[in-house]
């Protein structure tokens, strides 16, 4: 029997401090990240790949307050998670597998935009903790506030920032299709960034959920 693992790559290993965090930088440094990856394939390893995006996701959520002076009504944050995965995703997958065809190491790589099931009445939800995207000042945070309901709380004296739920996963809606991939020895990168927040409502169908999943539980229920 083959062995699996789960590797984990923290968002800040795809924009190391100091950068500027253009795609440049970040395509340069999820290659330098995966240098370690093909060792594994070439031990036989079945791999599924995770990764965080607190400062992409932080970088998408200053680019949404660009657009509110236009009118343009900004993402809610379990959107702003999926198109990091997506955007992520997408590094990743050509990064590795470029890698893999110079290395004639015939392995494919796929990307699954995952759903992660939550409670939506999981305790945080009612005490929001995670602070999420830019600094404001207290008059523009009260304003967003007052506009789009946000939760917002002062951090350390920097200035105010959103705050959102961190709840628990539940499940991972494409589970089985992830556990498929892998045992057909496929590499797959999957709940990026906890995975996109959704919550099963009364009639058993999903729906978006504003929050951020925990990047450490998401990958341990991953790999469980």
């Amino acid at each position: 029997m083959s062995h699996k693992a789960v590797l984990a790559l923290g968002g800040n290993a795809i924009i190391k401090p100091g950068q500027d965090g253009n795609i440049f930088e970040q395509f340069v440094n999820t290659r330098h990240s995966l240098e370690g990856v093909v060792e594994l394939v070439r031990q036989g390893y079945q791999l599924a790949i995770t990764h965080g995006n607190g400062p992409q996701v932080g970088n998408l959520l200053i680019q949404q307050m660009a657009g509110i002076d236009r009118n343009i009504q900004p993402m809610p944050l379990g959107v702003l998670n999926a198109a990091t995965e997506g955007t992520m995703g997408y590094m990743i997958e050509q990064s590795l597998q470029n890698l893999l065809t110079r290395l004639a190491i015939p392995r494919k790589v796929v990307t699954i935009l995952s759903q992660v099931v939550v409670d939506k009445n999981d305790p945080s939800v009612s005490n929001p903790t995670k602070p999420v995207g830019p600094f404001f000042s207290k008059e523009v945070a009260e304003k967003l506030q007052h506009d789009y309901q946000w939760s917002m709380k002062e951090d350390a004296g920097r200035g105010f920032r959103q705050v959102v739920p961190s709840p628990m996963p539940i499940d991972i809606v494409q589970i089985d299709l992830i556990r498929n991939l892998v045992d057909s020895n496929e590499i797959v990168i999957a709940c990026g960034g906890g995975g996109i927040p959704v919550y099963v409502d009364d009639h058993g169908v999903y729906e978006g959920f504003d929050a951020a999943v925990d990047e450490d539980f998401a990958p341990a229920m991953l790999a469980a």
